[in-house]
């Protein structure tokens, strides 16, 4: 089969939390251990100038989190991996679910001391509605923190889904010592070391040895001893398809900051986790080993690098093989394309590369011809199912305050939102502009990219928006009907759909009930309606 072996050795990953749990933490330790960078970067520590090295706009050093999507790729135990480090801060939530749609699994990042939180469930509704395979890792045992088990319950409670530790920790806080690996039937201790990788382990694969209680003490050895069998006795054997099928989440335990438990991770996350996988499209679904390219956009960054200006589309490669200088069909605009550098990422650091294969993301220089969500084909034309836009949280009118920068206010604003910064509402007449986010520090990242990149200045208005809902109806008329009663409410998104800003939850169910025949959606996928 075409390309068989390149697919079998990829593996395309996102890495999402809550914040503070600790995910770029564990992005630089993977990176570590695939030897892609020697030191990992102090991130939450402001003596150290060195940032984290998947943070790289300007705004995200300057405030110590992530708040753009970064893609990494490095090689381990002969798989290509590919990372996208996803924003951990609730702002930027918009920005992690696109993310999620290009992946084929997810490491879900769960601090041991917060457990699950508002943002963790969030995200998990979305994993579960696109049944992506998750496997959850619980950070900080090297703080005071919950009980695992009780962690374990609230996990299944709460995310709606199945669980089954495969590695186990000994001790918690001030007597964690590190962690045993169900998967491979082994103990690791690792020697706590922040920047780089320990050599010291030590592998105990008896666990009635009495090397155990020589190496931990006799008793947190009795305290291993009888929390794994209670483990093997609550949850059932670990079973891959069922993992495969977003049934059931396999569950790790270690301190990222301390590489405790990192590589049990890494190495059972390769042996486990799915190859890249095909996607829905108008002509069916597409298998990655069909003989001809194709991929989708599922991110634009404008100035990636602001001394260069450039704009790039990060790709996800579905099927076949994509080659640098060869035309591919543009399905929206109906026109070839050919790439003449074509780039994977090392966060910042780009690299020209000559193909890729499916599960690779790639970075197309752009001039403005793509949106998030276009096809890219080689041979026949088909598109595949959109990126789903979710109704933003809060609304606000965007006013220019330097008439004399007009057009670059109307460029910044239009490829900000291309990028998926934020979702932009034309309301007519007047053409006014309603920017949409889901939280408030977006609004900051793009006032502070309109006059740093586009020297453009603004301000926003607050609006009394409760929600956007895209409209779709078999009766036409009744449909007109609503659009000329609810003229001061109506927009149009970035694909021209017609979108009703609601005031209120009660003017919201006030429409629905008048207006019967129109199905009100909270996102602009309509095909996979959120919970």
């Amino acid at each position: 089969m075409t390309n068989q072996s390149e697919i079998e050795k990829r593996r395309t990953f996102a890495i999402i939390s809550h914040p503070d749990a600790g995910k770029t933490t564990l992005t630089e330790k993977l990176l570590l251990f695939g030897g892609a960078i020697q030191t990992a970067g102090a991130v939450k520590n402001n003596k150290i100038k060195k940032t984290a090295t998947s943070d790289f706009m300007e705004i995200e050093k300057q405030r110590g989190i992530s708040v753009a999507t970064s893609v990494m790729a490095f090689n381990y135990l002969g798989k290509q991996i590919n990372i996208l480090d996803t924003p951990g801060h609730k702002d930027f939530a918009e920005d992690t679910y696109r993310t999620l749609t290009a992946v084929d699994s997810v490491i879900l990042i769960i601090d041991c001391a917060s457990g699950v939180e508002a943002q963790t469930k969030r995200l998990m509704e979305v994993c579960r509605m696109r049944k992506t395979p998750v496997i959850i890792f619980i950070n900080k045992m090297d703080r005071e923190g919950r009980d695992p088990f009780d962690l374990l319950d609230e996990l299944e409670d709460i995310l709606k889904i199945g669980v089954r530790p495969l590695s186990w920790p000994i001790g918690i806080g001030a007597t964690f010592q590190g962690v045993y690996n169900i998967y491979n039937k082994e103990l690791n201790l690792f020697a706590a070391n922040k920047t780089k990788i320990s050599e010291e382990v030590i592998s105990i694969e008896d666990l009635d040895s009495p090397d155990l209680d020589d190496v931990v003490g006799e008793g947190p050895a009795a305290e291993l001893r009888e929390e794994l069998e209670l483990v093997e006795g609550v949850y059932d054997q670990f079973d891959r398809d069922t993992y495969l099928s977003g049934e059931v989440a396999p569950v790790f335990f270690g301190s990222a900051i301390n590489n405790f438990g990192v590589k049990e991770l890494l190495e059972a996350f390769l042996d486990i986790s799915p190859a890249p996988i095909g996607r829905s499209s108008s002509a069916g679904f597409i298998e990655p080993d069909a003989d001809n390219f194709s991929g989708f956009v599922f991110k634009i960054h404008a100035n990636l690098d602001p001394k260069h200006r450039d704009r790039i589309a990060f790709l996800r490669i579905v099927s076949g093989k994509f080659e640098r200088n060869t035309f591919y069909n543009h399905v929206r605009q109906e026109k070839k394309m050919k790439f003449p550098n074509p780039t994977s990422f090392m966060a910042q650091d780009k690299s020209i590369i000559d193909e890729a294969y499916p599960g690779d993301v790639i970075g197309l220089y752009d001039t403005g011809n793509f949106k998030i969500g276009d096809t890219l084909t080689e041979g026949t034309t088909f598109t595949y199912k959109g990126i789903p836009s979710f109704s933003p949280e809060i609304f606000m009118e965007l006013e220019n305050k330097d008439p004399m920068k007009s057009k670059q206010l109307e460029k910044g604003i239009q490829q900000l939102t291309d990028e998926g910064v934020a979702q932009l509402f034309v309301q007519q007449p007047g053409n006014r502009k309603i920017v949409g986010t889901v939280g408030q520090l977006q609004f900051e990242v793009i006032k502070y990219r309109l006059e740093n990149e586009y020297g453009a200045k603004c301000d926003f208005t607050p609006k009394r928006y409760f929600k956007a809902c895209w409209m779709t109806t078999d009766n036409q008329e009744q449909l007109e009907q609503f659009i000329r009663a609810k003229t001061v409410h109506i927009a149009e998104d970035k694909d021209n759909n017609y979108v009703f800003l609601a005031e209120t939850p009660f003017l919201l169910q006030m429409a629905q009930s008048d207006y019967p025949d129109i199905t009100f959606h909270f996102t602009s996928d309509f095909k996979i309606e959120q919970e």
